[in-house]
């Protein structure tokens, strides 16, 4: 992105004289929505089904403070 607007910058924001950095841009942009998507299906987000937190909860569970 920062090499776009640059190359903006130092072309008085004209599209037709970035189309290569331009379309670089939405290249990679386009890549890495494909990449958040299959992390997302593939459950790398950190977020866990209930089992396994309720088996992780009962083989660690909080210790009393009070005690």
């Amino acid at each position: 992105m920062s090499v776009m607007m640059a190359c903006w910058k130092q072309n008085e924001f004209r599209d037709e004289a970035c189309r290569k950095e331009i379309q670089d841009f939405f290249d990679c942009a386009s890549k890495a929505e494909a990449a958040r998507k299959m992390r997302s299906i593939q459950g790398e987000y950190g977020n866990l089904p209930p089992q396994k937190v309720n088996m992780l909860l009962q083989r660690f569970p909080n210790k009393s403070h009070l005690s």
